[in-house]
């Protein structure tokens, strides 16, 4: 199975990083799971500028067809996410907007953080948007209020609360990901 973690926040003061370390620390070594972190910002794609809606796949930029290779090949999703101004950051829109049929029949977890609802309103808010793209968002999530868990070093403190979270997050993702692999390939 090849998981693909996405850290959806590019501001240069972001705490991303630090999250998507810690959720990486929480996957277990196995020879059966590649993962492949997707910084947003280290991609850096510009606005949505593909001439042809997505669903054509008729892309012609090379920064699209690199981000569709890369989707594509996943078969899971978790956005390391923050809550901005109470939603989801205008890169992960336009990152999960450049796409169709590449994200369709995925299961996608979510990690989410921010201060007062650790980034709960942001995962409310975009859940419609990934199930419109046909994915399946998992019922578990990890949810890191900053004020709580994130230690004066920059790095989660964590008490074992958020640990069982990612676990059960990552085994809900898995689990789907093996019922949903013989739909998409199938399609």
């Amino acid at each position: 199975m090849k998981l693909l973690v996405v850290v959806a926040s590019t501001r240069p003061t972001r705490v991303g990083p630090a999250v998507a370390d810690w959720f990486l620390a929480q996957v277990p070594a196995d020879p059966d799971l590649e993962v492949d972190v997707a910084d947003l910002a280290d991609i850096a794609l510009p606005f949505l500028d593909e001439p042809v809606d997505a669903h054509s796949g008729g892309y012609v930029h090379a920064h699209t067809l690199a981000w569709s290779a890369r989707v594509d090949a996943a078969d899971a999703v978790v956005l390391v996410m923050p809550e901005y101004n109470r939603g989801y950051t205008a890169p992960l829109k336009n990152a999960l907007d450049y796409l169709a049929d590449e994200w369709r029949d995925k299961p996608v977890g979510f990690v989410s953080y921010g201060m007062a609802s650790g980034g709960m309103r942001a995962v409310e808010s975009i859940t419609p948007v990934v199930v419109a793209l046909g994915m399946v968002p998992v019922a578990s999530a990890v949810t890191v209020h900053l004020r709580r868990w994130l230690g004066d070093d920059g790095r989660i403190q964590d008490d074992g609360t958020l640990a069982r979270a990612a676990a059960r997050t990552l085994d809900e993702v898995r689990r789907l990901a093996s019922l949903l692999r013989p739909v998409t390939v199938a399609a």
